[in-house]
């Protein structure tokens, strides 16, 4: 369900991100990503040649309190429960240290999740499942891994799902609802210095209110402290090592655990992760390229349906939907306004999940005949009164310590839109509201050992949040790394097609890496 999805993708993860990929999404024809269940391509994968012993696996021995919360968990997280399995799901609560670093200062909680065959006990091998901190709820990817996994995979493992700090349970709400709004809504092609001032104070202004609301929490929002988060929860389920998938920044946070706690580390998956060594501009020009790619991907896809609710060139749809409303914003009955800024953040979050496309472009094809709400609709989740905008932002801003100056920002966006016109700019603009967030704090994250069990290690060649380039390189620095290209887009590779499950699954159940060098296409 798009409902449950951040739409301010764009804005908030502006600096955490990006790069080109396996074979350059700007140089090829765009690839229409096919349905999760579609019968596409053969499933069959290469196993490549022995890897390092992989951990063996151990039944959990948990300390944590679960009860069973299977009625309410779907409806709840927004994830369509599966047709062809019945699962259970418990909920329970992790208590860890507000800030690692002085543990003495108390702790917060954050929710867990345990999902599995309903009619097996779920105390079996954890799987933890650590999703993106923008395009979804967290702890709502174990829930699309257990009902879209293969059934060998929930045969041997019970999947976790964990909240991100600022999230779930321990969700924070710190900023002033107007200047949220006008970080939301600011116009990708409003780059004079009037225009940038205007933005930097409002965004001066929440990081003002949070810092007065949070004043000792707010930098604990990062990968780095979610890195941490995982040992512990590793440590509560009492395994020696912890088997995990990750996707998006999510993947990035399983990468800094691997690196700073080598030991509790299993089987490991790493799905579309940032490149922690990319800077600007050349982070934000390259995710464009990739966020690009993931429109074309998108446009293909609609036109290749029976009829596309945006005729026969969607690019040109969006782009003159675009005009109108930077002319003549929307106001829906209840009075909320469509901008220009806010429709293209919507675009740009809701690529990164392809099951969602057809909505996006029905509602994009409203918001053209004069109906913004459907697209509205898709921005309250993080805009909204109960939305996840200042935890979005806060990890963003904590994860990149780099800050561009008002100019600086201006000429990127002024490049960047020159070479992908419809949503670089959106990108670049983005950059600013991390602009008077605080740089000190960033965490050294140490190289990665030799003694690490093998890593699989996934990118997607048009993905809106981390570009495949990003996941190649991070293949590289790690030394059992193995890299997997998809030919699709999206955010997250696995467990969308056949030939990535048969990868991912490979190394999960059977402990095998895939051949050097497989590509699997959408």
């Amino acid at each position: 369900m798009i409902g449950s999805r951040g739409v301010v993708a764009g804005l908030l993860c502006l600096s955490a991100l990006l790069a080109g990929c396996t074979v350059g999404p700007s140089s090829r024809p765009p690839v229409a990503v096919r349905g999760m269940d579609a019968p596409a391509v053969p499933a069959e994968v290469t196993p490549g040649p022995p890897v390092p012993t992989v951990p063996p696996l151990q039944a959990q021995d948990t300390s944590l309190p679960f009860t069973d919360c299977t009625a309410s968990a779907f409806a709840t997280f927004g994830v369509p429960a599966p047709a062809d399995r019945t699962l259970r799901v418990e909920c329970g609560e992790l208590p860890v240290p507000a800030d690692p670093r002085r543990p003495e200062q108390g702790s917060v909680l954050l929710g867990v999740l345990r999902v599995g065959s309903a009619d097996a006990p779920l105390d079996g091998p954890p799987l933890l499942a650590l999703g993106d901190s923008v395009t979804g709820a967290s702890a709502a990817h174990a829930l699309t891994i257990a009902a879209r996994a293969s059934p060998a995979v929930l045969g041997t493992f019970t999947v976790i799902g964990l909240d991100r700090r600022g999230a779930g349970i321990d969700r924070i709400d710190c900023a002033d609802p107007a200047a949220r709004a006008a970080l939301v809504d600011a116009d990708p092609a409003a780059t004079s210095e009037r225009d940038l001032a205007v933005l930097l104070e409002r965004a001066r202004s929440v990081v003002q209110d949070c810092n007065i609301a949070l004043p000792s929490e707010l930098g604990g929002f990062r990968s780095a402290v979610t890195a941490a988060d995982v040992e512990q929860l590793r440590v509560r389920l009492g395994v020696a090592q912890l088997s995990a998938v990750g996707a998006g920044d999510g993947a990035g946070a399983l990468d800094v655990w691997a690196r700073t706690t080598p030991g509790g580390v299993g089987r490991l998956v790493l799905d579309g992760p940032p490149d922690p060594e990319l800077t600007e501009p050349e982070r934000t020009t390259a995710r464009a390229a990739s966020a690009e790619a993931a429109f074309d991907a998108f446009a293909l896809a609609c036109t290749a349906g029976a009829a596309c609710p945006l005729g026969a060139d969607p690019r040109a749809a969006v782009t003159a939907l675009g005009d109108a409303l930077r002319d003549r914003p929307l106001a829906a009955a209840d009075g909320r306004r469509l901008t220009a800024g806010a429709m293209l953040l919507t675009v740009l979050t809701v690529l990164a999940e392809p099951d969602d496309w057809p909505a996006l472009s029905g509602a994009l094809a409203a918001a053209a005949a004069g109906d913004p709400t459907a697209l509205l609709d898709l921005l309250d989740p993080v805009a909204g009164p109960v939305g996840g905008f200042d935890a979005m932002l806060a990890t963003a801003c904590n994860d990149d310590p780099a800050r561009l100056s008002p100019p600086e920002v201006g000429e990127l966006a002024t490049a960047v839109r020159a070479e992908h016109p419809l949503l670089g700019g959106t990108l670049a603009l983005g950059l600013l509201a991390c602009a008077p967030w605080p740089a000190g704090g960033a965490t050294a994250v140490p190289p990665a050992v030799d003694t690490l069990p093998p890593v699989l290690v996934v990118g997607t060649a048009g993905d809106p949040r981390n570009p495949g380039g990003s996941a190649r390189r991070v293949a590289e620095q790690l030394p059992t790394g193995a890299f997997l290209s998809w030919q699709g887009a999206g955010t997250g590779a696995y467990p969308r097609t056949p030939c990535v499950r048969a990868a991912v699954e490979g190394l999960l159940v059977d402990g095998a890496l895939p051949a050097a060098g497989t590509l699997c296409p959408p």
